[in-house]
C-alpha cells in the first residue's frame, strides 16, 4: 500500500511538472492528462492535480489551440466597421430634412461622380489599365438617356431610357475593347485619348441628337407615375417639402448602393482576383490560366457602364447637357478621384469623388469670403473657384504619392485604425496562464 501511495505522488508531481510547460499546438490530447491516465482511477481528493478547465488538458489543446477559437468570433458581433456603414447610410438618408437645396445639388453631384470613379477604378486601380477616355462614355450615357427619353427622339419612358443609355454605353465600350484588351499602359490611355476627342466633335455636329454647341434639355426621371420634380406631384415628409433635389437625393443614393454593392461584389469575388492577377503580372496570371485580353475587354465593359449610369444621373441632375463639359478635363478629373481615394478600393474612390467633385463648388459658394479668389465669371486673369480647385487636389495628389501612396483608404487601413475598426484590441503575450490549484 505505501508503495502505491508513493508511486501515485511521484506521478502527481510529473503532471505538476508537465503542465508547467506550455504544450505544443496540434499535440492532440495533452501530455498532462497521461500520467493521470496511468495512475489508474482517480479518486476524490486528486481533482487538485487535474488539467484547470480551459488549460492544457481541456479538449485537449491550450490556451493558444481551437478550443480558444470561439473567443474572437463573439469578439466579431458588433464592431466599428460593422456599424460605420450603417451609420453612414442613416446619416445620408437624413441629410435631405436639414440641407437646403444648394448643399443637396453639391452631394448630388458627388454621388454621380462617385459611380463613376468607381467604374473607373475597376480598369485602372484593380487591373491596371490606364484610361483617359472615361468623359467619353459619361458623354454617352447622359446624351443617350436625353435623346431616348425625350423630344426630338423616340420618348421612351424615363426609367427605360436610363437602362437603355447604360446599355448603350456597355455597347459603346464593347466596340472599343477588342482594343482596350491587346493595349496596356500608356499605349491604352494614348488610344482612349482619341474617344473624348471624337466625341467632342461628335457632340458638336450631330444637332438632332446632341442639340449642337448650345446642347440639349433632361427629361425629368419618373417612375410609376411618381415625378422626380419639384411640382408634381407636391410632397412633404415631416413637414419638410421634397422638391426635385430632395427627390433626386434618394434616386442617386439608391443607385450608389447598387453600383457600389455590385463592384465590391465583383472584386471579391473570382473575377476580381483573376483582375488583381492581371494587373499584378500579366505572365503569371496566363500560366494560371486567366485569360488577360477577355479580362481587360471586360473591365472595360464594366467601366464604361458605369461611366454611362454616371453620365445619366449627371444629367437629370443638371436638367441640361451641353459638350463642353465632356472634355479632357474631366477625364483628369476622375483620375485624380481615384490617385487620392486609393486605387483597387470602392470606398476610396467614393472618398475621391467626394474631396474632387465637392470642392470646387464648395469654393464657388463661399468664394467671396476667401482671399485671392475671385467669383466665376470675374474678369481679367482672376483665379476662379475651378481653378483654385484644381490647385489644391493637384497638391493633394503630390502629398498622396509621396506619404500615403495607398491614398486615403490606405490610410484608413493601417496601424491603429484598422485596429480600431475590427474593434480587437491587439494581444501583448502569449504566455500560458498558471494551473489553478
Amino acid at each position: 500500500m505505501s508503495d502505491r501511495t508513493t508511486d501515485k505522488h511521484d506521478a502527481t508531481a510529473a503532471t505538476a511538472g508537465e503542465r508547467a510547460e506550455p504544450a505544443p499546438a496540434g499535440t492532440g490530447t495533452g501530455t498532462a492528462t497521461e500520467p493521470a491516465a496511468a495512475t489508474g482511477p482517480v479518486t476524490a481528493t486528486e481533482p487538485a492535480t487535474g488539467p484547470a478547465p480551459g488549460g492544457p488538458g481541456d479538449g485537449g489543446e491550450g490556451a493558444t489551440g481551437p478550443a480558444a477559437a470561439p473567443a474572437p468570433a463573439a469578439r466579431r458581433g458588433i464592431t466599428p466597421a460593422r456599424l460605420l456603414p450603417l451609420a453612414a447610410a442613416l446619416l445620408l438618408c437624413a441629410l435631405p430634412f436639414y440641407l437646403d437645396a444648394a448643399w443637396l445639388q453639391i452631394g448630388l453631384f458627388a454621388m454621380a461622380a462617385a459611380i463613376g470613379a468607381i467604374g473607373l477604378n475597376l480598369l485602372t486601380g484593380s487591373t491596371g489599365q490606364l484610361s483617359l477616355g472615361h468623359a467619353f462614355f459619361l458623354a454617352v450615357g447622359a446624351y443617350g438617356y436625353a435623346w431616348l427619353g425625350g423630344d426630338p427622339g423616340p420618348g421612351l419612358p424615363p426609367l427605360l431610357a436610363l437602362v437603355l443609355a447604360v446599355a448603350l454605353t456597355g455597347l459603346a465600350g464593347g466596340l472599343f475593347s477588342p482594343i482596350a484588351g491587346r493595349l496596356r499602359g500608356m499605349y491604352l490611355g494614348v488610344a482612349t485619348l482619341a474617344l473624348v476627342f471624337l466625341g467632342h466633335h461628335v457632340m458638336l455636329n450631330a444637332e438632332p441628337v446632341t442639340g449642337g454647341f448650345n446642347g440639349r434639355s433632361v427629361p425629368p426621371m419618373e417612375i410609376l407615375g411618381f415625378s422626380f420634380t419639384g411640382s408634381d406631384p407636391y410632397l412633404a415628409v415631416l413637414g419638410v417639402p421634397f422638391g426635385a433635389a430632395e427627390r433626386l437625393w434618394y434616386l442617386a443614393l439608391a443607385l450608389l448602393a447598387l453600383a457600389w454593392w455590385t463592384a465590391h461584389n465583383l472584386l471579391r469575388g473570382r473575377s476580381g482576383r483573376a483582375l488583381t492577377a492581371v494587373r499584378d503580372s500579366e505572365v503569371a496570371a496566363a500560366v494560371l490560366g486567366v485569360p488577360v485580353a477577355r479580362y481587360r475587354s471586360g473591365a472595360f465593359v464594366v467601366s464604361s457602364m458605369y461611366a454611362g449610369l454616371a453620365g445619366a444621373l449627371i444629367a437629370l441632375i443638371s436638367q441640361t447637357v451641353v459638350p463642353d463639359y465632356f472634355s479632357l478635363a474631366l477625364s483628369i478629373d476622375y483620375l485624380a478621384m481615384i490617385v487620392i481615394g486609393g486605387l483597387g478600393s470602392v470606398g476610396g474612390a467614393a472618398a475621391g469623388a467626394l474631396f474632387v467633385s465637392a470642392l470646387p463648388l464648395v469654393i464657388a459658394r463661399y468664394a467671396d469670403q476667401l482671399p485671392l479668389i475671385e467669383p466665376p465669371g470675374a474678369p481679367g486673369n482672376a483665379v476662379g473657384p475651378a481653378d483654385a480647385a484644381r490647385y489644391l487636389y493637384g497638391a493633394a495628389i503630390v502629398l498622396i504619392l509621396l506619404r500615403a501612396p495607398g491614398g486615403l483608404s490606405g490610410l484608413l487601413h493601417s496601424g491603429k485604425l484598422r485596429r480600431f475598426r475590427a474593434g480587437v484590441r491587439p494581444r501583448t503575450t502569449n504566455a500560458p496562464q498558471e494551473p489553478t490549484s
